[in-house]
């Protein structure tokens, strides 16, 4: 997503990205020097998206900061996580966005348990047949 599309869901929702980091950062108790060690973007990078001015992020920054707060880019970007509904019809689209803010060792055990099973969903399937 380019960050002028960004900034206009941002602004649509009445609180943009600077705000909804902002909140987040005082809501986690976190210092913006704590962000930026975690999320590997530089403190003065982060200092100008939370000043007056108000800078959106690119896609890939905006990711790395969502992934080291623990929260989806949609909300840093809405103020909104995505709804309970999508999450409860098992969206694929849905369940692959929480697993892209996992760290890495997180998505190998994700991948390691769908390949379990799998393999046992093609067992049972030559045991029954």
């Amino acid at each position: 997503m380019s960050s002028s599309i960004y900034a206009v869901l941002g602004y649509a929702r009445g609180m943009g990205f600077r705000e909804n980091l902002k909140s987040e950062l005082v809501y986690q108790g976190m210092l913006v020097k704590e962000l930026a060690l975690l999320s590997g973007v530089s403190r003065h990078t982060l200092d100008n998206y939370l000043n007056i001015r108000g800078h959106i992020p690119s896609a890939d920054i905006a990711v790395k900061i969502a992934r080291a707060m623990g929260v989806s880019v949609e909300y840093l970007v809405t103020g909104e996580e995505i709804s309970r509904e999508k999450m409860q019809d098992h969206d694929p689209q849905v369940l692959l966005e929480h697993i892209k803010l996992l760290n890495e060792n997180d998505r190998r055990l994700i991948y390691d348990i769908i390949r379990l099973f799998c393999n046992q969903r093609k067992r049972k399937g030559r045991d029954s047949g």
